[in-house]
C-alpha cells in the first residue's frame, strides 16, 4: 500500500506544470519588486537560463521579481505558457543581471546591506526544484515576511524531475562547497549576521556545509551564522546527529519545522528504507539531547504537506516571531494562546512545540 501511494504521488508530481522565468519590465510599476541575489552551481545554458546540469564554478546573479498586489499570503501564481501576462496577479521578473565576477556581486550586495546593518538571509531550496521556482519562492518569502536585510538564494543543480531523487541527492553533496563559498562571499560583502533557511533536501546540504566549515576550523564564518531554520528536512536522523556532533555547537536559534503527515518525506523514507526522516519524526526524543527546537506543524497539513511554512499565512507570520516562540519554553503554561494570531503553541517537552490552528482547538472543546 505504501509503495502504491508513493507511485501515485510521483505520478501527480510529474503532471504538475513547472514554473518558468517570465520577463516583463513594466511589472515594476504594478507589483512590489524584491531583489533576490543568487549564488548557483547550475550551469548557465546558451539561452541564458540556469538549468539542472552541475557547474564546478559558483555563478552569481540578481533577479528582480515583482510580487503582484492581488494574491493570498503564501501564494505564487505563474503566467500560463502562451497566455496573457497579468502583473496584478502573477509573479514576473522585471530585471536580471548575471555578474561577471564575484567582486561585482559583492559590490552590489554590499550596497543592499548598507541600509540594513549587515543583516542577510540565505535560502537553500529542496528536491525537485528548478531555478525559476526557487527564485520566485524566495521572492514570495521575502515579501510576505517583509525581510529587512539582503536576501540571497543558493540555487543548487536539482534535476527538477520527480524521478530525479538519486540525481538530486548526489547534486546536494556536489553543491556543499558551493554553499560554503557563497557564505564567504556574503561575509566579504559586509554581512554581520547570516540566517540560513533550508528546505527539504537543501537542509542536508546546509548541514554538510556547516559541518565542513567546523571541521576546517572556520570559526569566523560560523560566528556569523545567527540562526538556522530547517523546513521539512529530508535528512537521515542518525546522519543529522553525526553532523551536529561534528559541529560541536549548533548556531542559535536552531529550529526544525516538521510534520508526520508530510507525504514527500514518507516517499523519501520509503526510498531510503527508513520509518521516518528528520522532518517527519514522531519520536522527537531522538534529537532531544541536541540544542534544537522542533516545531510540529502537522495540524496545518494540507495536500502533500511538504512546504507548510511557505503556504500557510499563520506559519509565515510565525517565522517572523521565532524568538517569541523560543521563549515559550521559559513559560509555565503548557498552551500559549495569543502569542500568534490563530495559533496555539503547546510545549510538549524540552525540544518539541506542537502548533495547532486555533479553529481546531476550539472545535475540540465543543465536542
Amino acid at each position: 500500500m505504501r509503495r502504491l501511494s508513493a507511485l501515485c504521488l510521483i505520478f501527480l508530481m510529474s503532471c504538475t506544470p513547472r514554473g518558468a522565468v517570465t520577463l516583463d519590465a513594466s511589472a515594476a510599476g504594478v507589483g512590489t519588486v524584491e531583489k533576490i541575489f543568487i549564488g548557483t552551481t547550475r550551469i548557465q545554458e546558451q539561452d541564458g537560463s540556469f538549468g539542472s546540469h552541475r557547474s564546478e564554478e559558483v555563478h552569481f546573479a540578481r533577479y528582480d521579481v515583482s510580487v503582484p498586489p492581488n494574491r493570498k499570503l503564501g501564494e505564487i501564481t505563474w503566467p500560463k505558457r502562451g497566455g496573457r501576462i497579468d502583473p496584478t496577479t502573477q509573479f514576473l521578473t522585471t530585471d536580471e543581471e548575471v555578474y561577471q565576477s564575484g567582486a561585482a556581486f559583492r559590490a552590489d550586495l554590499r550596497r543592499q546591506m548598507t541600509a540594513t546593518d549587515g543583516e542577510a538571509v540565505i535560502f537553500i531550496h529542496g528536491y525537485n526544484t528548478n531555478f525559476a521556482e526557487s527564485t520566485y519562492r524566495v521572492a514570495q518569502f521575502t515579501h510576505d515576511l517583509q525581510l529587512p536585510g539582503a536576501v540571497i538564494q543558493y540555487s543548487w543543480p536539482s534535476a527538477a524531475e520527480p524521478l530525479g531523487y538519486a540525481y538530486d541527492r548526489d547534486s546536494a553533496l556536489f553543491a556543499r562547497d558551493g554553499l560554503e563559498s557563497l557564505i564567504h562571499e556574503v561575509a566579504a560583502a559586509g554581512a554581520k549576521r547570516i540566517l540560513l533557511v533550508a528546505h527539504s533536501m537543501g537542509a542536508g546540504l546546509t548541514m554538510e556545509a556547516l559541518r565542513s566549515a567546523a571541521i576546517r576550523g572556520d570559526k569566523r564564518t560560523l560566528g556569523l551564522i545567527g540562526g538556522v531554520i530547517l523546513i521539512s528536512p529530508d535528512i537521515d536522523v542518525d546522519v543529522f546527529r553525526e553532523q551536529a556532533r561534528s559541529m560541536g555547537k549548533l548556531p542559535q536559534p536552531f529550529v526544525i519545522f516538521g510534520s508526520d503527515r508530510d507525504k514527500f518525506l514518507r516517499l523519501s523514507a520509503l526510498l531510503t528504507g527508513q520509518p521516518a526522516r528528520l522532518g517527519s519524526l514522531t519520536d522527537v526524543s531522538r534529537v532531544a539531547d541536541l540544542k534544537v527546537t522542533f516545531l510540529d506543524v502537522s495540524e496545518f497539513s494540507k495536500g502533500a504537506g511538504h512546504f507548510l511554512v511557505g503556504d500557510s499565512a499563520a506559519l509565515i507570520t510565525l517565522l517572523d516571531r521565532i524568538a517569541d516562540v523560543q521563549g515559550a519554553f521559559e513559560r509555565d503554561r503548557r498552551s500559549r494562546l495569543g502569542l500568534l494570531p490563530g495559533v496555539v503553541l503547546t510545549v510538549q517537552n524540552a525540544t518539541q512545540i506542537v502548533l495547532s490552528p486555533l479553529a481546531n482547538v476550539a472545535s475540540d472543546f465543543t465536542r
